[in-house]
């Protein structure tokens, strides 16, 4: 088992909220692979969920 911290602002496509993974993990990463993603907010509005 490999694991990485990585700290990212979130982007937008659209209407959606996306992060983008580095390109150092593409080979790491495969479709279909089951990771595990945990979320801490560091910034912002958190009580309105913005």
């Amino acid at each position: 088992m490999h694991e990485f911290t990585l700290t990212k602002k979130i982007s937008k496509q659209g209407m959606q909220n996306i992060i983008i993974i580095p390109a150092f993990l593409r080979d790491k990463l495969k479709h279909k692979m089951l990771v595990e993603v945990k979320i801490k907010i560091l910034d912002g509005d958190t009580q309105n969920g913005n």
